[in-house]
């Protein structure tokens, strides 16, 4: 066989491939190639996670043109609501590890009992905090540093986001437990109806178009709360009409102790460890506000979502790794569980190594998109290039952050965030910024020496191997 052959042959398996991760089937991933599995899982979970990226891409550059008082707020809203997401994703890593766990011992009735109850949970948090938020949002604003004329502009964007919280907790948990059950195609399909919509109402509602008036900032938030909730229903109608492998029944919807209590132990754990980096970055935030005031604090956001835009898709890949090892410890293949993991870890380091070299070089090229004011250009083009030196490492620590997760052992990363970002990237982060004089630059470093030792800590963790022993 020649190498054109071959080359060829390949690159027709892997369109196979392609075609087959995208058809909506229903695959068994504790048997056969490990790199067919990975592939299978982690192509429809990038692109879920490739239009969550366009859409923060696209939201930063409208509401950046409101001027930097709004882009501004719109950054200060989204590091609070990050604790409404490490929620959301918390109770979702429970939801994906029993959800896996019980596909992988082909029990799916128990399956979609679990999914149901930890939709239960859901409901009841969001109403304790959105509530609160949606009352307390213009002293949020204040606390965080902002400017008051911006709180004054902003306020509602953040009132609308916070009473809207529901939506955002339901369509991440709701993907979780697609993604449990292997239906990687489905969350993929529900993220996307979510983002377009939001992409289109976005600018119409923030500009106006001939009867539709312009709502500025406000129009922001209200096209994604609109978007979301979109989103949110057509999970909802796949999951109650009984054509998917995890089936909602009404009756699953009586509180099932036992079943919560096991949800709420993975879950406190993993929701915590995702509010310690969430608190984190709000400490961050708020320091870039402090210490370089609104130029600064609009550059930062401007590249925080640069930085994601380019994070989510690897995140995505790496929520393949949580699928593989609950449903391979559900079928007591723990050796193939590790692989499955270590597979997966390659690919995301490969992936996050050729976006850091792309980032290097374009920065300033793509941030000249988003603003025209200098300063705030000059933040966010030092910003990004700092943040990104450290993705080679982001790609390995978030597989092996999601592998344990997945295991339902979330309370390993928990503990090694808790060390990583409260006593190295926070301390570290004060001590460049304000003692020792760098400001904003001192914060930016701060980011990837405190990713990069999580990393580390996490894969010497890994392969110490006793995730494999966590009952679900």
């Amino acid at each position: 066989m020649t190498s054109n052959q071959t080359v060829n042959q390949r690159t027709n398996t892997f369109i196979s491939l392609v075609r087959q991760s995208l058809n909506s089937e229903q695959q068994d991933y504790t048997t056969g190639s490990i790199r067919k599995a990975v592939i299978l899982l982690a192509i429809p979970m990038m692109l879920e996670m490739c239009l969550e990226s366009v859409f923060a891409v696209v939201d930063i550059f409208f509401v950046s043109h409101l001027g930097k008082h709004a882009t501004s707020i719109v950054g200060l809203t989204e590091s609070v609501i990050t604790i409404v997401y490490s929620l959301a994703i918390g109770i979702s890593m429970a939801a994906t590890a029993m959800v896996a766990r019980r596909v992988g011992e082909k029990n799916t009735a128990a399956a979609s009992k679990a999914g149901m109850q930890s939709m239960l949970i859901a409901l009841s948090l969001t109403i304790a905090i959105s509530v609160p938020g949606f009352i307390f949002s213009e002293e949020l604003l204040l606390w965080m540093g902002a400017e008051p004329a911006a709180v004054a502009s902003g306020k509602s964007y953040t009132r609308i986001i916070m009473g809207g919280s529901l939506v955002i907790m339901l369509l991440f948990l709701l993907n979780g437990i697609f993604r449990g059950a292997g239906d990687a195609m489905m969350a993929m399909k529900s993220l996307w109806l979510a983002n377009i919509c939001n992409i289109i109402l976005c600018p119409l509602l923030i500009r106006g178009l001939g009867p539709i008036p312009a709502f500025g900032i406000t129009g922001a938030a209200m096209a994604t709360t609109i978007g979301r909730g979109i989103g949110v229903c057509y999970q909802l109608y796949h999951l109650f009409n009984g054509k998917r492998l995890v089936k909602f029944v009404w009756k699953h919807l009586a509180p099932d102790w036992f079943i919560i209590r096991s949800i709420i132990d993975i879950a406190w754990p993993a929701t915590l460890q995702f509010i310690i980096g969430s608190g984190s970055w709000i400490v961050l935030a708020m320091l870039v506000a402090h210490t370089g005031h609104s130029d600064a604090s609009a550059g930062y956001q401007i590249a925080i979502r640069l930085v994601m835009f380019f994070l989510l898709p690897a995140w995505g890949l790496s929520n393949a790794a949580a699928t593989l090892v609950g449903q391979n410890l559900g079928a007591l293949q723990p050796q193939r569980a590790e692989e499955s993991v270590i597979k997966t870890a390659k690919y995301n380091a490969l992936f996050m190594l050729a976006v850091s070299l792309i980032l290097l070089i374009f920065t300033p090229l793509i941030v000249a998109s988003f603003t025209k004011e200098k300063v705030v250009a000059d933040y966010a083009v030092l910003a990004t290039r700092i943040i990104s030196a450290g993705y080679l490492f982001y790609g390995v620590g978030m597989v092996m952050a999601n592998a344990f997760n997945g295991a339902g052992d979330t309370r390993t990363p928990t503990v090694i965030n808790f060390f990583g970002f409260w006593f190295l990237q926070i301390p570290l982060a004060y001590a460049l910024a304000i003692p020792f004089g760098f400001g904003p630059t001192g914060v930016f470093v701060a980011i990837p020496v405190a990713e990069t030792a999580i990393s580390i800590a996490a894969f010497i963790v890994f392969k110490k191997g006793r995730w494999k022993m966590k009952k679900v």
